[in-house]
């Protein structure tokens, strides 16, 4: 089985990217989705969250507001290094055991995670391939601005609290430029399952 990370900025195109490599074959996974089921109330990450960040944070059924919670932790690196830390083993735990799950039902498949911040936590080691999806980044602030209903100010927040794609880039094994569109984006995206097919297929050295 191969293990393949996805990362990307906010609003670059990770989740077509990852649609299509669903819809090739790869069996995927987005963190974020993950991420939303641990902090559910009941689960591990729930009560330290609220202890960290207080009862404001919650709608009024008891589950935690995410755009609440989010305009804090974007607002301070000391707030988001809080929350990484309580929501990320648990999200890691998760993402353990789908790969285990992935592994015993299809032993040569091909296992994607999609994940913002996998270079910033260093959890990028774990994957065999590295996929960095990217945009021009008036792209990437219209694109943030339209699909959140954010300001100017507010998108480049956003943008500005995550590493800078060029940055990304640097760790990239396989990159996806999306700023030309769907059909491009998809080339693209088809290439790099074509070469992570070949790798499959690659016979490993019994003298090594």
């Amino acid at each position: 089985m191969l293990k393949i990370g996805l990362t990307g900025g906010i609003a670059t195109g990770k989740s077509y990217v990852l649609s299509v490599l669903s819809e090739l074959g790869c069996e995927v996974i987005d963190a974020d989705t993950v991420a939303h089921r641990v902090i559910e109330p009941g689960r591990p990450a729930y009560l330290g969250i609220i202890n960290q960040f207080g009862h404001k944070i919650l709608n009024e059924d008891g589950s935690i507001n995410r755009a609440a919670l989010g305009a804090i932790v974007f607002a301070s690196k000391n707030a988001r290094e809080k929350l990484n830390a309580i929501v990320h083993p648990r999200v890691y735990e998760a993402q353990a055991e789908w790969f285990e799950q992935v592994a015993r039902r299809d032993p040569g498949a091909i296992a994607v995670v999609d994940a913002a911040l996998m270079i910033e936590t260093g959890s990028y080691r774990r994957f065999d391939k590295m996929i960095v999806v990217y945009c021009d980044s008036e792209m990437q602030l219209r694109r943030l601005t339209e699909r959140n209903g954010f300001t100017r100010e507010q998108a480049l927040a956003r943008i500005s609290a995550q590493m800078p794609s060029e940055e990304k880039l640097k760790y990239a094994d396989y990159s996806v430029n999306t700023s030309n569109g769907f059909e491009d984006t998809r080339r693209q995206v088809e290439k790099i399952y074509e070469e992570l097919r070949a790798l499959q297929t690659i016979p490993s050295n019994p003298n090594l």
